[in-house]
């Protein structure tokens, strides 16, 4: 059987420089396992599987995977498979622009706009919740980064779906500089039950980006996620609870990929109530069916 199937590029308009996501927009009849397998072999850091909505106030629903496991949300496979959706005529959006996705966390709701002659989607990020890394915990991923980290804003993990424990560098350059033991991460992650790390460090000038942001996941099958959305939206959740984002709300860019050949950028919203919106600019590189 043929089931239709793109390649989407997130967080960039220029194919090859953003986050790909496989999308396979007929999964209907599909296992678990058989979705799981098709992860492994596309052996991208998340592929999804798009099927109908089980509620009404849902557009579509979608089951995201890893090459290792499946994930009840993450970021760039939602905007990716939205976008995806959107260009093959298979979903509208209401008339507020808005689009309603269904997953292992419940209902995401999605924004789509234009910047330029871009269309950009932007989804509203699931409530965060915060809990301290314990000093022991924290000793051990500075030896994993060979680096210190910022304890005046002390590493949290973050659950938003995806678990991330979230640490700020001292700037740009050092995360930018980073080798981390990933063997090593990858037995802090199962230890603590999270998805991955995700590190992040203030531009000088901030000319282009506000923050460079890098993302690991090891233990999904993932070294580094070339441009993450609900890392990225993990970090924002993390500097407005711990207070270095404007009170009344804030917009910046976030800077990610350059380490492993990409050029992401990742716009975050923050409004006054701390409701977090991740989104940017996507672009279809592969398109096709699958056949199974």
């Amino acid at each position: 059987m043929k089931r239709s199937y793109s390649v989407v590029d997130v967080f960039s308009s220029q194919p090859l420089l953003g986050n790909p996501v496989a999308v396979v927009m007929d999964a209907q009849g599909l296992t678990v396992e058989a979705m799981q397998a098709i992860a492994r072999w596309t052996n991208l850091s998340e592929t999804t599987f798009v099927l109908p909505p089980t509620t009404a106030d849902a557009d579509y629903c979608l089951k995201i995977f890893t090459p290792r496991s499946e994930l009840p949300f993450a970021g760039h496979p939602t905007l990716g498979s939205a976008y995806a959706l959107l260009e093959a005529g298979r979903i509208a959006p209401h008339r507020t622009d808005r689009l309603i996705q269904q997953c292992g966390i419940g209902l995401v709701e999605l924004t789509t706009g234009l910047r330029a002659t871009d269309r950009e989607l932007y989804f509203r990020l699931p409530p965060a919740k915060l809990e301290p890394v314990h000093t022991a915990e924290v000793v051990e991923l500075e030896r994993i980064l060979c680096c210190k980290v910022d304890l005046k804003t002390a590493p949290r993990i973050v659950n938003v779906g995806p678990i991330w424990i979230v640490a700020q560098l001292s700037d740009a350059a050092s995360v930018l500089a980073l080798r981390p033991d990933l063997a090593r991460l990858a037995e802090l992650e199962r230890r603590l039950g999270v998805t991955g790390l995700t590190v992040f460090g203030a531009h000088e000038h901030g000319d282009d980006a506000a923050i460079e942001v890098r993302t690991f996941a090891p233990s999904c099958g993932v070294d580094e996620d070339p441009v993450c959305g609900s890392g990225n939206g993990s970090v924002a959740a993390f500097q407005w609870q711990r207070g270095l984002l404007s009170a009344s709300g804030t917009d910046y860019v976030a800077a990610q990929g350059r380490c492993v050949g990409r050029d992401g950028k990742v716009r975050i919203s923050v409004d006054a109530n701390g409701t977090v919106s991740v989104g940017g600019s996507c672009v279809i590189s592969v398109e096709g069916s699958l056949t199974l």
